[in-house]
């Protein structure tokens, strides 16, 4: 199993036993509002999310590979790249819980995780999305290397039928 380690942080594989954490922060309305996929409205909903990535980190080639952000022994987050059918692009995303935010954080994960991609799974580009109002995730993005490539996606968010502005970052790899 990989685990990666930057100057403050553990990233981990997510295991069942961090349940009670993820869904601290995946239920939160106001810590979801840009995500696609949040918030869990149950602790089922996390329950299945936790299964399938503990499932996926069996597979002999992950088609995504989900890291616990762990701070001094305490889980605060998940970072995840997700490989295109090819291999050779991978989509980044991150969370961390409220308490957490603002201390760099999201950044130093997200960064350690590009890294892995780049070196171990050797993709050639990668990519991250995100709402246009989600300021701090697109500036996330070009603090780690990433530029603006397109800002003419669309997004939908569950329970809701209007489209969104999406903004595409990137990075191709020499």
């Amino acid at each position: 199993m990989y685990k990666l380690h930057t100057e403050r942080l553990t990233l981990r594989p997510f295991d069942m036993s961090d349940l009670a954490s993820t869904h601290e922060y995946a239920s939160d309305v106001s810590n979801t509002k840009y995500m696609v996929h949040l918030p869990n409205k149950t602790t089922q909903e996390t329950e299945n999310f936790l299964k399938r990535v503990v499932a996926e980190w069996e597979r002999e080639s992950p088609q995504f590979y989900e890291f616990a952000i762990i701070l001094d022994d305490k889980h605060i987050g998940g970072v995840s790249v997700s490989l295109d059918e090819s291999r050779q692009t991978g989509a980044l995303g991150w969370i961390v819980g409220k308490p957490y935010q603002g201390k760099g954080y999201a950044t130093e994960a997200a960064k350690a995780v590009m890294d892995f991609a780049i070196k171990d799974l050797k993709v050639k580009k990668i990519i991250a999305h995100c709402d246009y109002r989600n300021v701090t995730s697109y500036r996330l993005m070009e603090k780690i290397g990433l530029s603006l490539e397109c800002d003419d996606g669309v997004r939908r968010y569950n329970d809701s039928d209007e489209d969104i502005q999406e903004l595409m970052y990137s990075r191709t790899v020499d």
